[in-house]
């Protein structure tokens, strides 16, 4: 309705003499304009060519989904916080600590133990304790929802970059075990965990500058009460450079490494499994004939370490297809808005920001689970800590012994 009356009445000047009849200043009157513009944006229907963007029956699951999203993320973030001090607690003990890769994982499970902690009080207030479509628009929520965006993009970003540190390591660990790049690794183990938590703040620095808190005057009340929110200008070019940024070196390109080592991680087990079956096939029957049963089915098994050989990668190739399965969407969705630029932002994007949260913390939960179930030293080291004080020590000496040399 504004906006067809400044159509059919003809633009109003303002002079000085009118500006004093009406007890007004120079800068009132700006800061006037400026907020009837933002009230007019705000209140501006949609142009033709946004309309018709991201319907259908996904969007309708998508929001069943996020009325309770505050629910399932904080159960998952309860139990994520205390797995990942368990893996803290394992993988710090003296004879997990002597593996590089378990020192990777135990920095990987602090960065994702302080994404959850933090992600806690935000569902807690944002999706349980405010009412379905009730927004807190003061300035301290404001400031709070500007800190945990950088927090936890930050330590998100923190933990891809273990992830691609720990996929690398294994992947020379694996193809180049006795080479110059091996020693060098091993040489240098604490600058290479060192270096995902220098760069990632990094990376996120276009970020600092393009969200901002903003203060905005409701005019439906009479009170004409101040509100703030987090704004950022979708025509900038910082924006929209940010987005890249974000979606392409952040996320699209460690996926597209860590799918590459998968790969060859795979094939290595698979190498690894034929080479087995083809030395049982050649094994002469005759040999272990007159040995024990027991003797011939030990003689036939492959060897300890290359046993746990397997078991690391496997655990680490797990561990890689999930974040995958994680991270690429995110970065899939990034890379559109920043190519389709703001109709895809302002229509697709914003519906899939819980989903996107929710996988990622997922990710930053399992962990303890997947080392359980497939790291036969980490289930043995978790009872002697929790259950009994002198459990399998020998089990332990001899575990350590192997990791040291096949990891």
């Amino acid at each position: 309705m504004m906006q067809d009356l400044a159509m059919t009445q003809p633009p109003m000047k303002f002079n000085e003499s009118m500006l004093k009849d009406l007890h007004l200043t120079t800068f009132e009157l700006q800061d006037f304009l400026h907020r009837l513009i933002d009230f007019q944006m705000k209140n501006h229907s949609q142009p033709d060519e946004c309309r018709g963007y991201c319907q259908g029956d996904i969007y309708k699951w998508v929001g069943a989904y996020n009325g309770i999203h505050g629910y399932v993320s904080l159960l998952i973030c309860i139990f994520g916080t205390i797995a990942n001090i368990l893996n803290i607690m394992v993988l710090t003990r003296k004879e997990m600590a002597k593996a590089p890769i378990n020192n990777i994982l135990k920095w990987l499970a602090v960065a994702d133990m302080f994404v959850m902690l933090e992600y806690i009080p935000y569902t807690t207030y944002q999706y349980i304790y405010m009412k379905p479509g009730e927004k807190d628009l003061s300035y301290s929520w404001a400031v709070y929802i500007l800190v945990h965006m950088h927090f936890t993009q930050i330590l998100h970003t923190i933990s891809i970059g273990l992830t691609v540190t720990l996929a690398v390591w294994r992947y020379v660990a694996i193809r180049h075990p006795n080479g110059s790049c091996a020693n060098f690794l091993l040489a240098h183990s604490r600058e290479a965990i060192l270096f995902p938590f220098i760069i990632s703040p990094i990376l996120c620095l276009p970020t600092y500058f393009v969200f901002k808190v903003r203060e905005t005057l409701e005019v439906d009340t009479k009170e004409h009460e101040a509100m703030y929110h987090v704004y950022f200008d979708t025509d900038s070019m910082l924006f929209r450079f940010n987005f890249w940024i974000h979606s392409v070196i952040i996320k699209l390109l460690p996926c597209f490494i860590l799918t590459v080592i998968s790969l060859v991680l795979m094939h290595v087990l698979c190498e690894a499994s034929r080479r087995r079956l083809k030395l049982k096939d050649y094994d002469n029957p005759t040999k272990y004939a007159i040995q024990l049963n027991l003797n011939e089915h030990k003689s036939r098994r492959p060897p300890r370490c290359d046993r746990r050989n397997d078991r690391t990668t496997l655990l680490l190739v797990a561990v890689l297809i999930l974040f995958l399965v994680t991270e690429f969407p995110q970065g899939l969705l990034g890379l559109l808005s920043g190519v389709l630029e703001k109709c895809f932002f302002a229509h697709c994007y914003p519906p899939f920001g819980e989903l996107m949260d929710l996988l990622a913390l997922i990710n930053a939960a399992v962990g303890f689970v997947l080392y359980g179930l497939m790291s036969k030293q980490f289930r043995t080291t978790f009872r002697s800590l929790f259950f009994k004080r002198h459990f399998g020590s020998s089990e332990m000496t001899r575990l350590t012994r192997v990791t040291t040399t096949c990891v």
